[in-house]
């Protein structure tokens, strides 16, 4: 299949990769402008590009695409027989889509008609989902409306976070892709059948309107809310992780948790014996209070129904490390109150 990729992150490389491995003919590369990085804001190029420079792939980087018609044309001259879109980051105008002779094809980080936006991956983790998956499917000029082809379910960890369900998902999308545009490649003289038809050919499917939406994630919500559960907040900081972190303030400094472990006050005794003779006082402690800051068996925050261990941990101006590095480091006490 002659294909022209967009994509820009490294859950989009791998997609890249898997089209390139199966044998598909990539006419050409799109992806993001390279942005600056670091404290010398060196102009760092993104893993699409990196891996199609490597193999000798062309590389379109419009700053925009809508009314581009200078890149519009590129694309129509190439003459495409898919579009492969997997987390390119701009939203793609009909015109675009229209190009492709068998339709533009988007890999979506959930099981739609669940999550569409931006942000389905950590949306099912901060909402503390049990499972998600990927879906392919033909683009419309919705956001994630289009015609569903394939899905597959995988479960999410009860700690995963969601730097860690996103590779596991960007192999799942890589291989999903490859099986849809081999599905589309198999269909019978499928040079004379319409769009229409293509996709009643593979068995695509309508998602209906009971849908929820995944929006980009804002810096407000990364503040640690300690009158809310241990599950809830143990959500937030797997779900913030490696994005932006989930953060709180002790003597007014910002402290980021990057991993966390839910416990009861049951589990806390099996750690701390000692606990039992002021369990009863420990539970009337104002949530976000240091119960433990051992740096030995690490740090442990009472909430508003149980205890958070947090086992990665980022001071001020400082690198993310484990809470018992963390407190060699740092003097931490029992009684302590994180805000």
């Amino acid at each position: 299949m002659r294909i022209v990729f967009m994509g820009t992150p490294d859950f989009a490389k791998e997609s890249l990769e898997a089209l390139y491995n199966n044998g598909n003919e990539i006419l050409a590369v799109v992806t993001n402008p390279d942005k600056p990085k670091g404290r010398g804001m060196k102009m760092i190029a993104s893993p699409v590009k990196e891996f199609a420079l490597e193999k000798n792939l062309d590389v379109f980087q419009p700053l925009k695409v809508r009314n581009n018609e200078e890149f519009i044309s590129k694309i129509k001259e190439l003459e495409p027989d898919l579009l492969c879109v997997v987390a390119y980051g701009k939203i793609l105008p009909k015109e675009i889509l229209d190009i492709p002779k068998y339709g533009a094809i988007n890999v979506h980080g959930s099981l739609l008609p669940e999550y569409r936006g931006a942000a389905p991956i950590q949306w099912a983790v901060l909402n503390g989902d049990k499972k998600t998956g990927i879906t392919t499917m033909f683009m419309d000029e919705g956001m994630d409306t289009g015609d569903m082809i394939l899905k597959e379910e995988t479960e999410i960890g009860e700690n995963e976070t969601t730097g860690e369900l996103w590779n596991r998902l960007s192999k799942i999308g890589a291989k999903l892709l490859v099986e849809t545009v081999n599905k589309i490649d198999k269909i019978p003289n499928k040079e004379a059948k319409s769009l229409a038809e293509i996709k009643s050919a593979v068995g695509a499917e309508k998602q209906g309107d009971n849908f929820t939406v995944a929006p980009m994630l804002s810096k407000e919500m990364a503040k640690i809310d300690w009158n809310k559960t241990s599950c809830q907040i143990n959500n937030l900081i797997r779900g913030l992780n490696p994005i932006m972190g989930a953060y709180c303030f002790l003597k007014a400094k910002k402290i980021k948790f990057w991993k966390a472990k839910n416990l009861t006050m049951v589990d806390l005794e099996n750690i701390f014996p000692e606990i039992t003779e002021y369990k009863e006082r420990a539970e009337k402690l104002e949530p976000g209070t240091i119960l433990f800051a051992d740096k030995k068996k690490g740090l442990f925050i009472k909430t508003i129904d149980g205890v958070l261990e947090i086992l990665e941990i980022q001071g001020e101006n400082a690198k993310k490390m484990d809470s018992k590095n963390f407190l060699n480091g740092n003097n931490l006490c029992a009684g302590e109150i994180f805000e």
